[in-house]
């Protein structure tokens, strides 16, 4: 439940205006003497709290219940036991770099913070680094530099972090950076949620916070890389294993 109650603290405003327009339209509904319409804003009513429920517990599934931050779903894909050099990229919430330390002490993992992404102004940012303690070893980066050697990286690992990186063409030349300090065979791990039908369903306009499939695929092609793999992992978010 820890990344979900990060969750709601983060919307908690939107949760509760949310709350707060339910109940206006219901007590509306009492107010008024056409059966027509007292159904229509009790609908909406209930419509509008049923969609918080959903949306809180798809949170849960996705953040609390997936393999989303446990990366069992990278077997086969990649062997972290042999890998020397990796990369992990955040956006300011850094939930994965601890765990990785710990399971795979062979690794010499560089921790990466997207400057200036949307998370560093939030309210609640403090809260979550409480929650989860920033990585003492970890570098800010602007995402059209990467402060790597050529060929220098096995692995780059971003987990709900690149949708953060506003600009398509800036996107694009993350991209482009991830590509030169990759090693050849070496691999990009990309896990998002999409802009997609699912999503608008169970978290509604807050779909528009992410990209559509559409748009990665665009911004991965424009850099000269390719997505070798397109793995749905929860319901709600995509893996792409991108490589040269």
């Amino acid at each position: 439940m820890k990344i979900t109650k990060l969750v709601i603290l983060f919307n908690k405003q939107k949760i509760l205006l949310g709350v707060i327009v339910s109940i206006l339209l219901l007590g509306l509904s009492f107010l008024i003497a056409s059966p027509p319409l007292i159904l229509v804003l009790r609908i909406l009513s209930g419509l509008i709290v049923l969609n918080i429920m959903a949306s809180l517990v798809a949170a849960y599934i996705l953040y609390d219940r997936s393999d989303l931050y446990e990366l069992k779903s990278l077997e086969g894909i990649i062997d972290l036991e042999k890998t020397e050099n990796a990369v992990l990229v955040h956006a300011s919430f850094d939930p994965l770099s601890e765990t990785l330390e710990q399971e795979y002490p062979g690794v010499h993992l560089t921790v990466c913070d997207i400057f200036e992404n949307r998370h560093e102004k939030d309210k609640g940012i403090e809260t979550s680094k409480k929650v989860f303690p920033p990585n003492p070893k970890e570098i800010k980066i602007s995402p059209d530099r990467l402060p790597f050697e050529n060929r220098s990286q096995d692995i780059i690992l971003a987990v709900t972090a690149l949708h953060e990186i506003l600009d398509h063409e800036q996107r694009v030349l993350f991209f482009r950076e991830a590509k030169r300090i990759l090693k050849d065979g070496g691999v990009i791990i990309v896990s998002e949620q999409f802009r997609d039908l699912t999503n608008f369903i169970f978290f509604n306009i807050g779909a528009f916070h992410f990209l559509s499939e559409k748009q990665w695929k665009k911004a991965v092609a424009e850099a000269g890389l390719k997505i070798a793999e397109n793995k749905k992992i929860t319901p709600f978010a995509n893996m792409l294993v991108i490589k040269k």
